[in-house]
C-alpha cells in the first residue's frame, strides 16, 4: 500500500465560529484517523524522532501500539518518559523537534506525532483510569518551587521514586504557565487539572498561594526538613520596549493580559478582574504568546486585532499552525512595522475626565530587512520618514519575559547570568549545594517540552544525590 504523502488533517472548529468562543479549536483525531496516521510511520531502526524529543519518548513504539489499536499500551509507552502527554500533544512545537527528524519528512510530510500523542492521552483520560499505586516512601523530602511544566515533571519523577514531594505555587491554581499563559482554546484547563490530580494521587503535595522569596525563602525550606530544592519558577517578568506611552491605561504586558483572561476569567459577563471589551487592539510581537494574545482579544470582542512585528513572515517565530489559525480568524498582520510611541488622550482642562491617560493610537515606523544579525536573522532597519499612526485603544506587549529576580535576591550564593537566568551545570545543579533549577528561569522563555526535559534531568540528579548513587 502506498504511503499517504500528507499527514491527516486535524479536525477543527470553523474559523467563523471559533473566533467568538473559547472552546478548543482543534477537535482531535478519531480512532480510525489515528490508526491511519500511525500506519504512515516507517518504524526506522535508527529512530531519529526520539533524538528530537527533549524527554526521549519512545515514539516508534507508541505509534506501533496505535497501529495495533492498543491505545492504553501506547499511553504506557509515552508515560514512561512524559508526565504531561495531553499537554505536550497540544502545545509542543513538534515541527521543530520530533517531527523535524522524521525520516518520512525527507520526501513527504512527517508523521503527525503530536496529534497521535494527544489522541492517545485523551483516550486514556476519557477511560477514567484507576489511580496509580503510590510507591513505597524512601524517607527523603524534596521541595519544588513552581508548578509549571518543569516543576510538575520533576515532582512526578521524584514521587515515582518514593520521595515525599511538596510543590509550592505562587498563584491560587496549580499549573503555572499552563493555566495562566496558554488560552483555553489551545489548552483546556480541565486537562491541566487532571494531570495535576494524577500527581497528587502519587502523593505529591501542592501548596498554592505561597511565594518563595516572600512567604518562605529557600533557606527556610531547608530549615523545615527538605533535603533538596528544585526551582522551576519560570520567566514571569514581562519585557517592555521602553518607548513613550507604555504606562498609559490600556497598555498590557501579554502576561497580564493572558492571566486576566485565562486564570481570572475576564471573559465572563461580569468579571471580577476586568479587561478590554471591544475596540481595536495591537499586539506587539511575533511569537506564540503574541498569537495567543491576539486571538484572545478577538474572542473578548475586539472589533479589530493587529499583530505588529518588525520582521517579515519568514522570520515570524510563532508556530506555523498558530499563525495560520490567526489568519483564518481575521487577525491583521502588520509586518515590517515597529512601534515608536503609544499615544494617549489628554484633557488638561478637566483632570477628572475618565479618558485621561488612555490609549488613542500607536505611532509606528516601517522597516526593511538588512544584513543578518547574531541570531542569523536579517536585522530590521527603520525606513526614514515612514512613520504612521495605527488607530488602536489597547496595546499588548508580547516581546518576551525574563526570570523574576525575587528568588535570586532572597537566596545567598545563587549565581545568575546577565539576563537574570539561574546558572546551572549539566545536571541542573546551581551554585548552591542541593539546590537545582530548570526551565524558563534558567534558559529564559522557551518551550513546555524543554522545561519538562530540564525537570527530568534535575530529578535524576536529585535522586542520585539523596540516594548516595
Amino acid at each position: 500500500m502506498a504511503i499517504q504523502q500528507k499527514k491527516h488533517e486535524m479536525p477543527t472548529q470553523a474559523p467563523s465560529v471559533r473566533a467568538h468562543n473559547f472552546d478548543e479549536v482543534a477537535l482531535g483525531y478519531t480512532e480510525d484517523i489515528a490508526v491511519e496516521e500511525a500506519q504512515r510511520c516507517l518504524n526506522c531502526k535508527n529512530r531519529p524522532c526520539v533524538e528530537g524529543c527533549p524527554v526521549r519518548i519512545d515514539i516508534p513504539d507508541f505509534i506501533a501500539k496505535v497501529k495495533e489499536r492498543d491505545f492504553e499500551g501506547a499511553y504506557g509507552v509515552i508515560s514512561k518518559s512524559s508526565s504531561l502527554p495531553a499537554v505536550c500533544g497540544r502545545v509542543c512545537p513538534q515541527e521543530t523537534q520530533c517531527e523535524s527528524k522524521c525520516t518520512l519528512g525527507i520526501r513527504f510530510e512527517p508523521v503527525g506525532i503530536g496529534r497521535l500523542e494527544r489522541f492517545v492521552a485523551d483516550r486514556h483520560n476519557e477511560s477514567a483510569p484507576a489511580a496509580p499505586e503510590r510507591p513505597a516512601p524512601n524517607g527523603h523530602r524534596v521541595a519544588i518551587v513552581g508548578s509549571g511544566p518543569s516543576g510538575l515533571t520533576c515532582a512526578g519523577d521524584l514521587a515515582r521514586a518514593g520521595y515525599e514531594v511538596t510543590v509550592y505555587e505562587a498563584l491560587h491554581t496549580a499549573g503555572g504557565v499552563l493555566v495562566y499563559g496558554i488560552p483555553e482554546f489551545r489548552l483546556p484547563k480541565r486537562i491541566v487539572a487532571k494531570e495535576v490530580e494524577g500527581l497528587k494521587a502519587l502523593g505529591v503535595k501542592v501548596e498554592t498561594n505561597v511565594v518563595i522569596g516572600r512567604t518562605l525563602t529557600i533557606d527556610e525550606l531547608f530549615d523545615t526538613g527538605f533535603e533538596a530544592v528544585f526551582i522551576g519558577s519560570g520567566a514571569g517578568l514581562p519585557n517592555f520596549m521602553g518607548i513613550p506611552g507604555e504606562s498609559l491605561v490600556g497598555v498590557y504586558s501579554a502576561n497580564e493580559f493572558l492571566t486576566r483572561s485565562n486564570l481570572m476569567k475576564a471573559y465572563r459577563e461580569s468579571p471580577t478582574t476586568p479587561i478590554m471589551k471591544g475596540g481595536r487592539v495591537a499586539v506587539v510581537g511575533g511569537g506564540n504568546v503574541a498569537m495567543d494574545a491576539a486571538r484572545t482579544a478577538l474572542r473578548l470582542g475586539a472589533e479589530k486585532v493587529y499583530i505588529v512585528y518588525r520582521r517579515s513572515m519568514e522570520e515570524l517565530p510563532a508556530r506555523r499552525e498558530e499563525v495560520e489559525h490567526a489568519e483564518e480568524e481575521g487577525i491583521d498582520f502588520r509586518l515590517l512595522n515597529n512601534p515608536v510611541e503609544i499615544l494617549g488622550y489628554t484633557n488638561p482642562d478637566d483632570l477628572r475626565d475618565p479618558k485621561n491617560g488612555s490609549v488613542i493610537g500607536m505611532r509606528c515606523i516601517r522597516m526593511e530587512l538588512g544584513e543578518p544579525d547574531a541570531s542569523g536573522r536579517r536585522r530590521p532597519v527603520e525606513i526614514p520618514g515612514s512613520e504612521f499612526v495605527l488607530d488602536v485603544d489597547t496595546v499588548v506587549m508580547a516581546i518576551g519575559t525574563s526570570p523574576n529576580p525575587l528568588i535570586k535576591d532572597t537566596t545567598d550564593g545563587l549565581e545568575v547570568n546577565r539576563r537574570g537566568g539561574i546558572i546551572v551545570n549539566e545536571d541542573g545543579l546551581t551554585s548552591r549545594s542541593a539546590v537545582y533549577a530548570g526551565g524558563d528561569d534558567v534558559t529564559g522563555a522557551a518551550t513546555v517540552i524543554s522545561a519538562m526535559g530540564a525537570g527530568k534531568t534535575a530529578a535524576r540528579a536529585i535522586d542520585a544525590y539523596l540516594s548516595g548513587k
